[in-house]
């Protein structure tokens, strides 16, 4: 794990090595200043075109025969069919300033309008015992002092404004300056039939002081909901198996169920490593589950009774879950989270430091646990695809 020097950097992940230090005992707006408190970031980052719009981005726009202005006006929003891009090398996400203020933001927790944890049911594959449930627990506040790699991910869908959950994690072509987060391939793309999902940010330590309904209702200001800024999407990977065979359910896809975000900021040039303070190098050696030790997961859970506006997190050792004999293996461990912490990471302890090691994918009706995909040699191809191609954007 690569943190820059610095008490906030310290701060950034304590949440995190304590809770899965404890657990391991008991089961046998802006860039971080010297104080480690956020500040506002300054000027949006520049473009060959003035336009706010990279050149890359403002070719595949092109390509697509889709007009920028006419897209920004409200054309996003036409989910036709022959409209609504789905192939891995069709990802488009240019920024519209102002759209996810914090009213927006605070209604796509709606658990109607959020990406929930469907039923699964394990088939002819090895699994383990239905783990017990582990009651998820609040994280402190302020978040960025305890879990300051962890965000809130909003996009839209044919359905309305969603959510989901993620975490900044380091790029190993570009230390200490990542612009990388981890999430699940459902909180970009619908798999199977369906194409990319479409504005999509990441908010780091989304409210950040973990402040009610009642108080941010009508009067919050963009600012408190987000100390970091938002940091738009402007390239997405997720796994072909998960483009192929995903679905709401999960499907063939839940154990590919993963994904990579590279993202800008809204404003300034600071790479969003350095302005939250901390990113998780990923833990790519797929450890059994009875190998892989206590795990923690941590997101932002939106289906009642949570409310999308809280930070909570889950500690327990993992079991296996097989979906189909045809299938790989996945995590499952006991957790009451429910949709909303989709995408947000599981954190193993190596060596001293947490790594993330995979991320939330489904879960069933009563939500009483939780499961997630073993990362391998496919999800380290991916994200060595995201670092080589796009990291240093």
């Amino acid at each position: 794990m690569r943190f820059c020097s610095g008490r906030y950097h310290l701060l950034a992940v304590t949440g995190l090595v304590a809770a899965l230090a404890l657990a391991s005992a008991a089961c046998g707006s802006g860039e971080g200043g010297a104080d480690g408190k956020p500040r506002a970031a300054a000027s949006r980052t520049a473009d060959n075109n003035g336009d706010g719009i990279p050149d890359v981005l403002a070719d595949q726009l092109a390509e697509h025969g889709v007009d920028v202005d006419d897209w920004k006006g409200g054309g996003w929003k036409d989910w036709a069919r022959d409209k609504w891009l789905g192939e891995a090398q069709d990802f488009l996400n240019p920024v519209i300033e102002d759209l996810w203020d914090a009213e927006r933001m605070r209604a796509a927790g709606d658990p109607g309008k959020t990406v929930a944890a469907r039923d699964a049911s394990a088939e002819q594959g090895v699994s383990d015992p239905v783990p017990a449930p582990v009651a998820a627990r609040a994280e402190k506040t302020p978040y960025h002092e305890h879990a300051g790699p962890v965000g809130k991910i909003f996009f839209d869908s044919p359905e309305g404004a969603m959510v989901c959950s993620g975490t900044v994690v380091s790029d190993v072509n570009h230390p200490g300056e990542s612009n990388l987060v981890w999430t699940a391939g459902h909180c970009v793309h619908a798999g199977s039939g369906g194409g990319w999902y479409r504005n999509i940010v990441f908010v780091p330590a989304y409210n950040d002081l973990g402040r009610s309904e009642e108080e941010l209702a009508g009067c919050a200001a963009t600012e408190e909901v987000a100390p970091f800024g938002q940091w738009w999407a402007d390239w997405a990977a997720t796994s072909d198996e998960w483009i192929a065979g995903g679905s709401e359910e999960g499907g063939a896809g839940a154990p590919y169920d993963y994904a990579v975000l590279h993202v800008r900021p809204d404003a300034g040039a600071t790479s969003l490593e350095e302005t939250v303070g901390a990113a998780l190098d990923v833990d790519f050696s797929a450890p059994s589950a009875s190998e892989a030790g206590t795990v923690g997961a941590w997101g932002y859970p939106a289906a009642p009774p949570y409310n999308g506006l809280t930070m909570f997190r889950c500690v327990d050792r993992p079991g296996r879950l097989s979906l189909d004999p045809s299938l790989p293996t996945m995590y499952r461990i006991g957790c009451t989270m429910t949709g909303g912490s989709s995408g947000g990471g599981w954190f193993r302890m190596v060596g001293g430091e947490p790594r993330l090691v995979s991320n939330t994918s489904i879960g069933p009706s009563d939500n009483t646990w939780l499961a997630g995909p073993l990362l391998g040699e496919g999800a380290r191809a991916l994200y060595d695809e995201m670092s080589d191609t796009y990291g240093g954007r």
